[in-house]
């Protein structure tokens, strides 16, 4: 501590002095001799950096070390949260533009009792999407990778008991590229790939919740020939579904 009548040079001395500890231990001097200044253009220090958008995750603080020095061309790997083509596809997966979940029915507007409702996805939204991030390094080193998230099928809940899916698992797969089929004229006595038939009227001025999940299957694959599997993602929609009963008149 400064006494009060110390000088100018005393306080500048001592403001120095307290720098450089600062400076030596940030930089772990007891490791890297002078900083490794006789190694410049050889590598770098590396240092933790707290995400923005996840200023409260209780993981921003895995990665505690002080300043280490990374040679160049060789990113640490048993670092923990260190940039890596894994990071980098992580970040991706956050970004993947993934559309709605908007399926398609025929009939359209109102069902019918007994009577099958065709359900597929068009297939300009039924598409894999991707996602690139990359990261230049001053040491020249380039780290990026690509996330793919790719719909894989689609469960339908019909929001109530008295009806029958089509399969009867109500989850829709994947066949020859698409998922569910458009339907035309020259179907109507075919049973649908993928759909529903309801049993039961929805009562007046009622309607069933039709709930469609839609899954993606997500990897990604790094610029240093690595990669895997990231968490599935689903996507549900809502729609309010009314159900009519067909009146006829029977004579003898």
């Amino acid at each position: 501590m400064l006494s009060p009548g110390a000088d100018a040079t005393d306080l500048s001395n001592a403001l120095r002095g307290q720098a450089k500890n600062v400076l030596d231990n940030y930089y772990q001097a007891d490791k890297y001799d002078d900083y490794n200044i006789d190694k410049q253009g050889e590598g770098m220090f590396w240092e933790g950096v707290r995400n923005p958008n996840k200023a409260d995750d209780p993981k921003a603080d895995a990665c505690s070390e002080h300043a280490i020095w990374v040679p160049k061309g060789k990113p640490p790997k048993n670092m923990p949260l260190a940039v890596s083509p894994k990071i980098l596809a992580e970040y991706a997966y956050e970004e993947l533009p993934i559309p709605g979940t908007d399926i398609s029915l025929n009939p359209q507007d109102k069902q019918t009792v007994n009577l099958d409702t065709w359900v597929w996805l068009d297939k300009g939204k039924f598409k894999p999407v991707d996602v690139t991030a990359s990261l230049d390094l001053e040491d020249g080193t380039h780290l990026s990778a690509t996330t793919t998230a790719k719909p894989t099928s689609l469960t339908l809940e019909p929001g109530t008991e008295d009806a029958k899916m089509y399969p009867g698992s109500g989850k829709c797969v994947v066949k020859n590229g698409q998922l569910g089929e458009e339907y035309s004229a020259g179907k109507k006595d075919r049973t649908p790939p993928c759909g529903i038939r309801y049993l039961r009227a929805s009562g007046k001025n009622g309607s069933y919740p039709l709930k469609a999940t839609l899954t993606w299957n997500i990897s990604w694959k790094g610029s240093d020939g690595t990669g895997g599997d990231l968490p599935a993602g689903t996507f549900s929609e809502t729609r309010d579904v009314t159900v009519k009963e067909i009146q006829s008149i029977v004579r003898d």
